[in-house]
């Protein structure tokens, strides 16, 4: 059991679209927080009837970016601390005591708290290549951390930060075909924003970053050593940079009145 005394309140937000295969699991490792807030994109599946199981404060509103809608969540979010979980995560037991014994008493130490991942994917725990170590700022005091970015939106601390031990668990795509689609939704929200960055397309790009990315993670990082997951995680990630940059070539030079935020709508991952 989970010490569910504590001088500090933690809130717990989460943002979810047409998760209903992972979100019952993320909400059931946080139980233990004194609040937890979900924002909804408007799902199409029990998503919202699942997280309704778990909190009255379930929140619907139109995708409008990674990085609007993740401090939209913070925002609702009312105790001192503030933790985000996404929807196909979970807090470990271990971890969360992690948490609970730093914020008794010691939590003006810190502004905010650094956390790895570990990922599960086609039927194995990932701990080479790219995808791992992975990490993030996920804790942190609520005035003290705002999200910054476009895609890879990410929260940024003024102030000290420590890393925690114990790690959270990632169960990412349902299976490769799930990982493709995925990666055709990223990939449009990626240029996405590097158009509104006014970044050009280098031919040098599409030709050199792909075959570098497989070999950073699939040599450099040892991801041969996750067996044929690793080696398809590395093929995915570089068929990702490579129709990023295909994808930005087109919008350029083939669609260049196109209007790609059509195309992206919720933008979420399931």
């Amino acid at each position: 059991m989970i010490e569910t005394k504590q001088k500090t309140k933690i809130s717990v937000y989460m943002i979810t679209y047409n998760n209903a295969r992972t979100v019952g699991r993320a909400l059931e490792s946080v139980k233990w927080a004194d609040e937890i807030v979900v924002v909804d994109s408007f799902s199409t599946d029990k998503t919202v009837e699942i997280c309704g199981k778990f909190t009255d404060k379930v929140f619907q509103r139109k995708w409008p970016g990674h990085q609007n809608q993740y401090q939209y969540a913070a925002d609702l979010a009312t105790h001192p601390w503030i933790m985000f979980v996404d929807a196909d995560e979970e807090v470990s037991p271990e971890l969360a005591k992690e948490i609970r014994n730093e914020l008794n008493g010691r939590e003006e130490a810190w502004d905010g708290f650094f956390v790895y991942r570990r990922t599960y994917y086609l039927g194995r725990w990932i701990r080479y290549g790219g995808w791992y170590p992975d990490g993030e700022i996920r804790l942190y005091g609520r005035d003290r951390g705002r999200w910054e970015g476009g895609l890879h939106a990410k929260v940024v601390v003024d102030g000290k930060v420590k890393t925690l031990k114990h790690q959270y668990l990632h169960y990412t795509y349902r299976d490769i075909s799930d990982q493709i689609q995925t990666i055709d939704r990223y990939s449009r929200i990626a240029v996405e924003d590097m158009v509104k960055m006014n970044k050009p397309f280098w031919l040098l790009n599409l030709l050199f970053r792909p075959p570098l990315r497989f070999f950073k993670d699939y040599i450099l990082k040892c991801g041969f050593l996750d067996g044929i997951p690793g080696f398809v995680i590395a093929v995915s990630t570089f068929y990702y940079s490579f129709i990023k940059h295909a994808k930005l070539w087109e919008h350029y030079f083939v669609y260049p009145k196109k209007d790609m935020r059509a195309d992206v709508k919720n933008g979420r991952s399931t």
